[in-house]
This record gives C-alpha cells, structure tokens and sequence, in this order.
C-alpha cells in the first residue's frame, strides 16, 4: 500500500478560498482584490489553473466559487482517492499522475475480494479508481461505502453494478475511448501467435533442461487468419496478419462485416466456416451478454487439428469448459490464452495450465507502461473533472440530476 498525500495549502491560497466562500465574487470584484500585488495575483492564477476556482468566463460579473476540490481543499480535507489492484505499484511513477497533485491517494497494490474487507478500506474514499475489470463493485459493497462519490476507470464495465451506483448517488465516470484501440493488446496477441506457432515456450524449456529442440513449428506465411470480432483491437491485428503475408478472413457483426470489406479483408460465409476454414481464429469481441459463450463447443470441433485459438480478449466468450475439452479431442490442436474465467488465477493445476499445447499468459494484453499512461491519463482526467464541478465520460447521467 502507499499513501501520498498532497502538500498543504499555502496560507495565502486559503486566504483567497476563504474570502471566496464568504459570499459571492464577481470576477472584476476577485481581480480587483487579488491583483494588487503580484503573489496575490499568481495565488489566482494558481487557484484557476489548479481547479480549485470555478470561472466560466473573464470579466464583469462572472460569479468566482470554489469547486468540490477547493472546497475540500480550504476545509483541510483534500478529497480522498483510492487506487485498487495496482499490482507492481506502477501509477505513482507515471508522468500522468502528477493530475491528481491535489488529492490524497491511497493505492493498494494486492488483490481483495472479500466485501468486508474493501469496505473497511474504502470507507472514507470519496474517488474509486479500478483498473480495468480486477475488482468487482456491487451493490454490497455499495451499501457499505457512503462517502463515494465517483468511480472513475477506463473502457467496458460489467464489474461495476451501474443501476446501484445510480441509487446511491455515485457518478461512474468511463471513457470508452473511441478510435484509440489497444495496441499493446494487439501486439501480444500477436506475440502469442509467434510463440504457439513456432512453440517458442516448449522450445525454451527443453534447451533449459539440455534437450535442444523438441520439435517443427509453423511458418505464418500464407495461412488463413480468422478474427472473430472486428472491433479497434482485431482490426490492428488483422493488419498483422495481412503484413506477415497471411489471408484475412473476418466474422463479426453485419456493420462490422462491412467495414472489414471495405478494408479489404475477406467476409467468412458463416461462423462455422470461420472456424472450418482458419488456421488461427483470433477472438475480439467484447463481453457483453449476447456475446456471453457465443463461441459454442461445435464452433471448436470443426477447427482443424493443426489449427489455434488465440483469446486475449475475454474467457467467457467461450462456453464453459469447452476450449479445455476440444483441446483434449485434438480440434484444435492448441491455444494461446491470455484470459481466464476467475483471476487472478493461482491454482497451477489449472487443466489449461497443464497442457503442453497451450501457451498461457497472466492477463497482460494490456500491461505496459505506454498503455497504463494512456489509460490512466484519462481516468485521472475524470477524477479532476469532477473536483472542478464538470463530470465527464458519465455512464449513469441520470446520477447528475439527481445530485444538483
């Protein structure tokens, strides 16, 4: 756990909040005041750029107040930010932290389930930062956590209990991000393709234990590359595959279908022939209730015995345990596997876990540091957004309505 608290308010700066809050100021009455002397005047600056000052306009009566942050700020209290499953401590160091310089931050960088336990962490957080979908926020621990005021992540959201969030009043700020795919999930999905097609995993651990090789992989060059889902991810890896000289071939959606087309990439006739006719089949589909076990047992029985599939996006896409019994009857005849159902997954007797065919990652698609200071670069944006008054990227509007 680390804790980094915001450094104390200047006497000066809580003089200017302090008269702020006294009554309304016009913005010709706050210049006037807090310009007569030039460390007065760059308190003002310093107040406005920091977000502690609300300000719409420049000039005449413009009414000045004090923000939620400033507010918090002048009652000596800074708002309180709790940062969950930062596993290897990373935010701190990222140059985008420096967004949340005001606010006192406590970041916890182990893995908590148990409600009880979260609720006695959280219980005087006004600010939730999750990454990604690691913790789950339901209505029980909701209940338990009355000084929330704001989650704030990035992307999809079905961890989060939205509707209890609404009743209780507590904004859910995330950016969906449009246009900006993962590429650090793109590339490791690739990665994972390298490495299950040439058996890179197997071929270090036998020259680890002085076997040298163990077996022939697979060139990439020329075979059919299916991507089940076009989305911003399988739409950068479908150019991977055109780059390394293979046939793209796409199953999705209708409009997703013809954006694909219109890229140039071939439209399978089905999705049994998108499983019939790859070599790989490459899963980017979001998970979502309809998508929910969409690929079926059938779709893996007719993948070929050479063939691969490739999951970086969400275990449950697939039926439950389905991947690991087709595995078992030879079709396909590997996978490569980012996700799984419960994690973090600690259990080595894992059956995915223990099949020479598989390779198997901890979750990472999306794990590393150019990616967290995209990410976080946004959910930080959300968190100062809403200490200055102007929530942004809200989920549950109908919250805001209810909060003036």
């Amino acid at each position: 756990m680390r804790h980094i608290q915001p450094p104390p308010a200047a006497p000066l700066m809580l003089e200017l909040l302090r008269w702020i809050s006294e009554r309304a100021r016009t913005y010709d009455e706050t210049m006037a005041a807090w310009r007569t002397s030039a460390p007065r005047g760059l308190v003002f600056e310093d107040a406005l750029g920091s977000g502690l000052l609300s300000c719409d306009a420049s000039g005449g009566a413009v009414q000045v107040s004090l923000t939620r942050l400033g507010l918090a700020i002048l009652a000596g209290r800074p708002l309180r930010v709790a940062i969950l499953d930062d596993y290897f401590d990373t935010l701190h160091a990222l140059p985008c932290f420096a967004k949340l310089a005001q606010f006192d931050v406590t970041i916890w960088n182990d893995h908590v389930e148990a409600v009880a336990l979260l609720a006695q962490r959280l219980a005087d957080v006004e600010v939730l930062v999750l990454i990604r979908e690691r913790t789950r926020v339901g209505a029980p621990l909701l209940q338990r956590l009355p000084k929330l005021e704001l989650i704030s992540q990035r992307s999809v959201y079905p961890h989060i209990d939205v509707a209890a969030c609404t009743r209780r009043g507590v904004i859910v700020s995330s950016d969906q991000h449009p246009g900006s795919p993962s590429y650090a999930a793109a590339e490791l999905t690739w990665g994972l393709i390298l490495a299950a097609m040439r058996q890179i995993p197997q071929q270090m651990r036998s020259l680890g234990a002085g076997t040298w090789q163990i077996g022939v992989g697979n060139t990439l060059r020329g075979k059919t590359l299916g991507i089940h889902g076009y989305g911003r991810i399988g739409s950068t890896v479908a150019g991977y595959g055109k780059a390394f000289g293979m046939q793209v071939r796409v199953w999705a959606r209708e409009a997703a279908r013809e954006r694909a087309q219109a890229n140039g990439y071939a439209i399978a006739s089905s999705k049994s022939a998108l499983y019939e006719q790859s070599d790989i089949v490459s899963l980017h589909l979001r998970l979502v209730e309809d998508t929910r076990g969409i690929v079926t047992a059938e779709d893996l029985a007719r993948m070929r015995p050479s063939a691969l599939l490739v999951n970086t996006s969400r275990a449950q896409l697939i039926a439950p345990g389905a991947l690991e019994h087709a595995l078992r009857a030879g079709r396909p005849g590997m996978a490569a596997i980012d996700v799984f159902e419960q994690e973090p997954l600690h259990d080595s007797n894992h059956p995915l876990l223990t099949m020479d065919n598989v390779v198997c990652t901890p979750h990472i698609g999306y794990v590393t540091r150019d990616e967290f200071e995209i990410q976080f670069s946004d959910v930080f944006d959300q968190i100062v957004a809403y200490g200055q008054g102007r929530p942004i990227n809200v989920v549950n509007p109908e919250v805001l309505t209810r909060l003036k």
